[in-house]
């Protein structure tokens, strides 16, 4: 599928066009991609881990994609799961095919202020995406914070997604990488089960701890319950709502859940603060 550049906007809202540079098929049917991608002119804005842009293509729609890492140059990498039709279509582009992009938006993930405490990340399948920035960013000064555990759980081993960083993780000492899956293969060695699992039998100092929790909302849910009976108190656990954005201004309505406005308000929000929501099944 080849699609060609658009004229460079000049609202400041309208969507810039950038050229997809690479193209990494993170699970074997290809249905989580990530794109390193360029922008056709000017610079990009510098995004903070947890932030997410709006990619465009053209003639299709627009879709809110969380930001999973920073390349060497700065620009923003993304990872995409084909589940809905605008990122279907994104499954068929390959580098040198160009999207519109719009951001950096939203709130961030609390870095700076784990400085000095042990840090615990959960995610739950592509919920890892928005979280590697994390990773990256503590690896980078690690000597800021204290213990730091990744807790990482997906369908099976075939859903596992950034497998080469996963290895790199675990062979690195200054970082407990512990992973399982709803489903085990023949071949599996690892845990089976759910990541509160993982969560439970972590060494961290709860008293002095921060968490940030990434997945799908009942995962979230339970995650948070159990780090907090390990001592992390909730206004110390940070969860990110990203799944329900669409526009990310706040005027569609989509992501409102209950006065907050995902896509203007978060997509990280203290834990607190989206509790109530927790508690409805729905969600």
């Amino acid at each position: 599928m080849s699609v060609s550049a658009a004229e460079p906007a000049h609202e400041p809202m309208a969507p810039e066009p950038w050229r997809i540079r690479q193209v990494r098929r993170e699970v074997a049917d290809g249905e989580v991609f990530t794109w390193t991608m360029e922008p056709l002119s000017g610079e990009a804005a510098v995004a903070r881990p947890g932030q997410f842009n709006m990619l465009y293509l053209f003639g299709v729609g627009e879709v809110a994609i969380s930001i999973s890492a920073l390349a060497d140059d700065g620009t923003p990498v993304h990872t995409i799961r084909a589940v809905g039709s605008v990122t279907r279509a994104m499954q068929d582009l390959g580098p040198g095919d160009v999207v519109g992009l719009r951001g950096p938006f939203g709130s961030a993930w609390p870095v700076a202020a784990a400085e000095g405490r042990d840090l615990v990340l959960a995610a739950g399948g592509i919920g890892l995406a928005p979280l590697r920035p994390v990773v990256h960013a503590v690896l980078a000064r690690r000597e800021a914070f204290g213990r730091v555990l990744v807790c990482y759980g997906a369908r099976s081993p075939r859903d596992l997604i950034f497998r080469d960083e996963l290895e790199q993780w675990r062979a690195n000492p200054d970082l407990d990488l512990r992973v399982t899956v709803d489903r085990g293969t023949a071949d599996w060695k690892g845990d089976v089960g759910v990541v509160t699992q993982l969560i439970d039998r972590g060494g961290f100092d709860g008293r002095n701890a921060i968490a940030m929790v990434c997945g799908p909302e009942v995962m979230m849910r339970f995650s948070a319950l159990s780090l907090h009976r390990r001592g992390i108190a909730p206004e110390r656990i940070h969860v990110s709502m990203e799944r329900s954005m669409r526009c990310a201004l706040g005027f569609c309505g989509h992501c409102q859940i209950g006065p907050h406005f995902v896509c203007r308000d978060g997509p990280v929000f203290p834990y607190p603060a989206m509790e109530p929501a927790f508690r409805v099944n729905e969600l």
